[in-house]
């Protein structure tokens, strides 16, 4: 059964221009988003799960029965994306779904709206032509923030059985097989207020801090050094990223607390451990105090894996090229199907691995629709040989 090009460029750009960003302050949130997927999947005769992972955020879920034994192949994606920022600086409108030259352009175009209308309609194809086995199809929310909708996909129960995913993120035509693990720290510095022109009567929590800053190069370097350059994820990161101190009114005024937060990117599950330790010894230095926020191992999945295999297959039998394999610069919803629920994952979409959060994202049309085929056919391959898996346990 072929994709539907027509319906699912156009269903891309309905989900493109819905206003998808986390910010309640303005009433937004992926409520719409998760509507208008729960509504094409409802189209196409799916039995529908809409759970709320939190307040007014749902991830949807959609369970396709094969038509009989083999594997349990998921597809992913998530509906949030992050800020557009200033409009202004954008050539086509964020939110406008404008194709122009072949590109489709807005906020999430790559990351990863079209990853989700993708993998919608390659289960469409799928379950229209039959398949052994079992597809579980997610679309779930905040994924740019602290992954609470796969946490929550996860805390239900529904990871149960399932054999492997497809990740539908925006890896420009790379199988990536291995992902960056990420730690989210926070750091705080207590001081005690006093004037400005007076520092001798308080305690600036900000000189601490910016000790503490050094200390990240020299942890980085030490990892680097150490670690060296990892073939499919670079080098591990120790990067300081928020720094809240005072506020600007009050320029005449040594604050009572200061507070640093750090991203962490590594390149080997072994590393956490090693990374907090130098961590807190540079903070019992400086008198901080030390918050993990979240902590997202790294992952691989082995070449050799059947998901793995049927992706790059499925990429050959597509675009008549080996695919090149390659690891995710950041970290995804992946990290946790791996940490809590123990699935392998191939993290394969539509889009430029580095056009993400950019202003004038794009995805290039023919891009989505070779994904939707790549994913039709990766199915194919994992589930059929799945029937052999199956009869084998029985």
């Amino acid at each position: 059964m072929p994709i539907d090009r027509a319906k699912l460029i156009d269903f891309t750009q309905r989900l493109v221009r819905i206003q998808s960003v986390n910010r309640p302050e303005e009433g937004l949130n992926e409520g719409p988003a998760a509507d208008l997927v729960a509504e094409q999947m409802r189209s196409f005769g799916w039995a529908v799960s809409v759970e709320e992972a939190a307040p007014g955020r749902p991830n949807v879920i959609a369970v396709i029965e094969g038509s009989g034994p083999g594997r349990t192949l998921m597809f992913e994606g998530h509906t949030d994306v992050v800020t557009e920022g200033d409009p202004a600086a954008w050539s086509h409108d964020p939110f406008g779904g404008e194709i122009v030259a072949g590109r489709l352009y807005g906020r999430g175009s790559a990351d990863m709206k079209s990853g989700v209308a993708a993998m919608l309609f390659a289960g469409a194809a799928l379950a229209e032509e039959g398949f052994p086995g079992r597809l579980v199809i997610a679309a779930l929310v905040d994924e740019e923030e602290m992954m609470l909708g796969v946490k929550d996909f996860v805390r239900r129960g529904h990871g149960a059985g399932i054999d492997g995913a497809i990740v539908c993120e925006p890896e420009d035509g790379e199988v990536c097989i291995a992902q960056k693990g990420a730690l989210r720290i926070r750091i705080d510095s207590a001081g005690q207020m006093a004037h400005g022109a007076m520092p001798q009567h308080g305690r600036n929590p900000i000189p601490p801090l910016a000790a503490f800053v050094e200390a990240c190069i020299r942890i980085q370097d030490r990892l680097q050094s150490e670690h060296g350059e990892d073939a499919l994820l670079g080098r591990p990161y120790v990067t300081p990223t928020v720094f809240l101190a005072g506020t600007p009114e009050q320029l005449n005024v040594i604050p009572a607390e200061a507070s640093l937060f750090i991203d962490v990117r590594t390149t080997g599950a072994d590393q956490h451990a090693e990374v907090l330790d130098l961590l807190e010894s540079a903070c019992a230095e400086g008198g901080l105090k030390l918050t993990v926020i979240d902590d997202r191992p790294a992952t691989s999945t082995p070449m050799e894996h059947p998901l793995v295999v049927a992706v790059a297959a499925a990429h050959r039998a597509v675009h008549g090229v080996d695919c090149r394999y390659g690891g995710v610069p950041g970290s995804t919803d992946g990290t946790i199907l791996v940490r809590d629920a123990g699935i392998p994952i191939v993290t394969y979409g539509p889009g430029g691995k580095w056009i993400a959060h950019q202003v004038d994202e794009y995805v290039e049309v023919e891009d989505v629709v070779r994904a939707a085929e790549v994913y039709v056919e990766a199915a194919r391959r994992f589930l059929s040989r799945g029937i052999e898996a199956s009869s084998s346990r029985v």
